[in-house]
């Protein structure tokens, strides 16, 4: 068979962006193995993960690995022994979570989230910052109706890891929500909180963010460190920034949860147990997702048409992106349009 050639991001040498460590590569087109479909992608998320890998605050998993975890593409070979809903020509969706062992204890009691054999697009695996990607059928996402490409790749890690964000937090119907940080994921998240009957409120650095938080209807939008006008009933923390942990906790009003989103966090200072936790506050992490949460996300999407600010950047120029999104500079999520 001949080779077919595709272009591609891999990361050169983990370092910060300034340095670009992501190199764009001539490669052949990966071919699928038993149980995977081949991709040809069409659009890709940028995510702050992404971010993680290329700056090495993520330890390596695959040294030259292409990131890219948020791909929206159309199925162009089924793999070798693959049973599959999936056939040539549908449109799907790739997330984070790109393999489970199924048997362990967590799996088995339906934690697949947290299996210590899991594994992850564009970290583990070659992802989307590429003409062509391949993913486990198993873990590929039928997608909503009624979105653009461009509007459905921040759905595949923002809006699932959001929305799982949003079930660790325990809001109570009705309730007050604090979000801290106002990226890809926590505009999202906030569109389901609405939609849900809650009351947002927002802490942010960066006035194009705090611009969006208000035109999507929080009912108040402030500093990154500010305290919310209300007592809230529960919290998320989308900035990777540990020190806006204990404000955080100070806005909860009694019985309330923070949970903290990412897959990195800068380090936390020292708690006040009176000031912090006492009152039955908690602090909850937030591990990937199960591919119920994905499941479950996406059905809601459908329902509910969720907004998405999404600059767009062509795939050869995914550095830039991700020099935005480091500075600060993007409102929302950028996408990768092939």
């Amino acid at each position: 068979m001949t080779s077919r050639m595709m272009h591609a991001w891999r990361i050169r040498v983990p370092g910060p962006i300034g340095t670009r460590p992501l190199e764009w590569i001539t490669t052949e087109v990966p071919e699928p193995g038993p149980g995977e479909l081949l991709i040809a992608v069409r659009a890709c998320g940028v995510c702050r993960t992404d971010l993680h890998v290329a700056e090495g605050d993520l330890p390596v998993h695959r040294q030259h690995v292409t990131p890219g975890h948020e791909v929206v593409g159309e199925v162009v070979t089924v793999g070798p022994e693959t049973d599959s809903e999936f056939a040539v020509g549908d449109r799907v969706g790739v997330a984070w979570l790109r393999h489970t062992c199924g048997q362990c204890r967590y799996c088995r009691r339906g934690q697949e989230n947290l299996c210590p054999h899991s594994r992850y697009t564009g970290w583990d695996a070659d992802g989307g910052y590429a003409e062509f990607t391949t993913a486990p059928a198993a873990f590929v996402h039928r997608l909503p109706a009624g979105y653009t490409d461009t509007e459905l790749a921040p759905l595949l890690c923002a809006g699932i890891i959001g929305y799982r964000s949003l079930l660790r937090a325990d809001l109570p119907p009705g309730g007050r929500l604090g979000i801290y940080g106002f990226g890809g994921s926590a505009h999202i998240t906030a569109q389901v909180a609405l939609a849900q009957g809650a009351e947002v409120h927002v802490m942010t650095r960066g006035e194009h963010a705090r611009e969006l938080a208000r035109a999507l209807g929080a009912a108040s939008v402030q500093g990154a460190a500010d305290p919310p006008p209300v007592e809230l009933d529960a919290a998320i923390l989308f900035a990777p920034v540990g020190d806006l942990v204990l404000p955080a906790l100070e806005g909860l009003d009694r019985g309330g949860t923070l949970a903290i989103a990412g897959i990195h966090l800068s380090n936390i200072p020292a708690l006040d147990y009176q000031r912090h936790l006492f009152q039955e506050r908690q602090v909850r992490s937030v591990t990937a997702n199960t591919r119920a949460d994905a499941r479950a996300f996406l059905e809601f999407a459908g329902r509910h048409h969720i907004e998405v600010t999404s600059p767009e950047y062509p795939l050869n120029r995914a550095d830039d992106a991700l020099d935005a999104l480091s500075a600060g500079r993007i409102a929302g999520a950028a996408v990768l349009l092939v």
